[in-house]
């Protein structure tokens, strides 16, 4: 997601949490979901460049909005692990939306910041009355996707291994490998996610304005990001505004969903 040295964005992390919290909004609105069908491009994942450099020991801290009311906040780390990249986002609801149902997620995802491959996606889960482990483990040598989930209050558990490419990110980490590519005007890239199944996702810079959030007034570059295969199809799309320089800072965040939209806005950033 960047061209960028120190910048980094919650593209990913908006768009799991927003299939979170659409789902647990669905259920208590009382509104499902509705698909969309719109044609794929042939997905790839590009190897970052040589000069690439992740923000390592810096947290995005955003607040969520849900029809101007505050739904909670959305944070996202990175930090270096051994020959690994660490991603750590939460999302955790706030005053109306946790009277509807409470949710707190923790993910923690690794991907190999060379290839921007995804190895191992880990999420716990508290959403309502429901507490969910749940483990995702990539094996390339056997093109497999390895999941185990288990229910904590119950006990029940099950394994799960579906056929995945040659390389694919998650909806953690992925929001760093978009940062990585050219965000020029015009520009469309489409890549590989997993999240149990494997989808494709298209992500298109669309144009440029200023955008004024609590962390400062910026001027910026729009990106849309929906998913045009697979099981993320229909979720939702999202729109992010990048800060219009190198640094590629992550400012804003629209989902738009079929019950209604939420809105990031960066808060601060927090350094390690």
């Amino acid at each position: 997601m960047r061209i960028w040295s120190i910048g980094g964005w919650l593209l990913f992390v908006a768009m799991a949490t927003c299939v979170v919290w659409g789902r647990q909004l669905s259920v208590a609105t009382g509104q499902a979901p509705t698909a969309s069908v719109s044609a794929a491009p042939a997905a790839q994942i590009i190897p970052p460049p040589p000069d690439y450099h992740l923000p390592n020991g810096e947290t995005y801290v955003y607040g969520v909005e849900w029809h101007m009311f505050s739904a909670g906040t959305s944070k996202v780390t990175i930090l270096a692990d051994g020959n690994q990249e660490h991603v750590i986002g939460v999302g955790e609801s706030g005053g109306m939306i946790s009277a509807l149902y409470k949710v707190h997620d923790h993910f923690d995802a690794y991907f190999d910041p060379h290839t921007f491959c995804s190895t191992h996606v880990s999420k716990h889960s508290e959403e309502g009355s429901r507490l969910r482990q749940v483990e995702l483990r990539f094996d390339y040598a056997l093109h497999k996707g390895i999941l185990d989930e288990k229910n904590l209050k119950t006990g029940e558990s099950k394994h799960e291994e579906t056929e995945i490419p040659g390389c694919v990110t998650d909806v953690v980490s992925g929001f760093y490998y978009v940062a990585s590519l050219p965000l020029r005007l015009g520009n469309t890239y489409s890549f590989q996610v997993h999240d149990g199944k494997t989808s494709e996702v298209k992500a298109q810079v669309e144009g440029k304005e200023e955008v004024k959030v609590p962390w400062g007034k910026y001027q910026t570059v729009r990106v849309k990001a929906e998913a045009t295969s697979g099981n993320l199809q229909g979720k939702g799309t999202v729109w992010a505004w990048f800060s219009d320089d190198n640094q590629h800072l992550p400012v804003q965040m629209r989902s738009k969903l079929p019950w209604g939209s939420l809105m990031f806005k960066l808060q601060r950033i927090e350094k390690q």
